[in-house]
């Protein structure tokens, strides 16, 4: 197989949650180019608008709605495309939320609840549910998406409750793959920095925290979806045949300081 090849999927079923927009959109695109054929999981149909406009380039892209939240559902999904005959050999657990700006003294139940649900729980959900297909068939990729959030504490905003959701998704992608690879299944995460989203440029308060963001980044940037898109790309591809358990930072040398 050539290094080029590596980086094809020449028809594998790949699931992306969240899948419809920003970092999961690219992510939907990225493995739809390289050859994969697509499932979005979204919350409601019109969340995936973009993705399915995507059929327009001949990229093979389908919908399934749910929550990965709701772990029946996750359970449902993986299962109807086994029925189907679409054995996912991909994961990509993009799905998550955020939160930040309230100090942990003031942190509401349902809020740390809910972000736990969505960003480490969903996540979990859908590893197991697809999961248990991939160790039927003896192969597959998970790629989970943390953050370099995961790794510090973030200044000048307070959000625990997300550092630590992402933090627990570093952990579970090392536990996980140690598990897992007896089953052939490899399982890493990439680590971004702060993404330049619509949701980013959309809080006011981001407008006096970014200036501080850029200075504690060795790059003096933000990153852009498609950057984290391609290292998501990489992870699920052959070309990284020889990693499990790896958190890789996509992140500007935010870290490094």
């Amino acid at each position: 197989m050539s290094y080029l090849q590596k980086f094809q999927f020449k028809g594998e079923i790949a699931v992306v949650t969240g899948g419809g927009r920003s970092i999961g959109l690219c992510c939907t695109e990225a493995l739809a180019e390289a050859g994969a054929k697509v499932v979005v999981i979204e919350r409601a149909e019109s969340d995936a608008a973009q993705a399915l406009a995507l059929r327009q380039k001949g990229y093979d892209i389908t919908v399934k709605v749910g929550d990965v939240a709701d772990a029946k559902r996750m359970e449902a999904i993986a299962a109807e495309l086994v029925a189907e005959g679409r054995t996912a050999a991909i994961l990509v657990n993009n799905a998550g939320i955020g939160q930040s700006g309230i100090a942990s003294e003031d942190i509401k139940d349902e809020d740390w609840r809910r972000i736990m649900d969505v960003n480490l729980n969903g996540l979990f959900w859908c590893s197991r549910s697809f999961g248990r297909h991939m160790i039927a068939q003896k192969r597959g990729v998970i790629v989970n998406l943390g953050s370099m959030s995961g790794n510090i504490a973030n200044r000048p905003q307070p959000q625990t409750p997300y550092n630590v959701s992402k933090a627990a998704v570093h952990h579970l992608t090392k536990s996980m793959a140690a598990e897992w690879a007896q089953h052939n299944i490899r399982i890493n995460a990439v680590a971004p920095t702060y993404i330049e989203t619509p949701m980013v440029n959309a809080v006011a308060a981001n407008k006096e925290r970014i200036p501080i963001w850029l200075n504690d980044t060795p790059m003096g940037r933000m990153g852009k979806p498609e950057e984290v898109a391609a290292a998501v790309l990489f992870l699920a591809s052959e070309a990284s045949s020889l990693m499990t358990g790896a958190i890789v930072n996509v992140d500007a040398g935010f870290t490094c300081w």
